[in-house]
């Protein structure tokens, strides 16, 4: 009987996190050149060409090695288009800074678990964050992220986004009410 983690089908259900940490780290310079969707489905390609290689079971096991992966997708990608040589540095910070950005999003569901099972459940509800946040209208989706990832308040959110303060709150209640849906009988997502 094959582990049901390491099935090719089950990295799917990973690729609206996956997105969601590549939006985060993806250079500013390079967002007009690069979408993160392409990044993520190299990455998505090059795991399943390696998924015998995968030694973890855990699902967070998995996701790190999906973020390592990503990572040397994102260094690849900045090394192509500044036409530089392979930085080991660069994909090391990258692997870092995914690795953060992951925390981050684990924080905001904020929640102190500790036994297998609640971890494990944890990251089901973070691919169930990464997955709502991916049907959210962009303005919400990015919104939400300046406001909850990026810590920015409301009035540099408008600026941004080009809305004023009070169109901000509202973008961010109404997807934060969408967000809500995908945790049923919980408090926040």
């Amino acid at each position: 009987m094959s582990d049901p983690e390491r099935e090719p089908e089950d990295l799917e259900r990973f690729r609206d996190y996956l997105r969601l940490l590549a939006r985060f780290q993806l250079p500013a310079r390079l967002r007009a050149k690069l979408d993160p969707s392409d990044l993520v489905q190299q990455t998505l390609l090059r795991a399943y060409q390696s998924l015998d290689q995968l030694r973890g079971k855990s699902t967070a096991e998995l996701t790190a090695w999906l973020r390592s992966i990503l990572a040397h997708q994102l260094a690849n990608a900045v090394r192509d288009y500044s036409r530089a040589r392979r930085d080991v540095a660069l994909e090391r910070s990258l692997e870092a800074a995914l690795e953060d950005s992951s925390l981050r999003l684990e924080n905001w569901l904020a929640v102190a678990q500790a036994s297998p099972v609640e971890l494990a459940e944890r990251n089901e509800q973070l691919l169930t964050l990464a997955s709502a946040l991916s049907g959210l209208p962009e303005e919400q989706r990015e919104a939400l992220l300046l406001r909850y990832h990026e810590g920015l308040p409301l009035v540099e959110i408008g600026s941004r986004l080009g809305r004023t303060r009070p169109a901000v709150a509202s973008l961010l209640r109404r997807g934060l009410q969408q967000l809500r849906k995908a945790f049923p009988g919980q408090g926040n997502p």
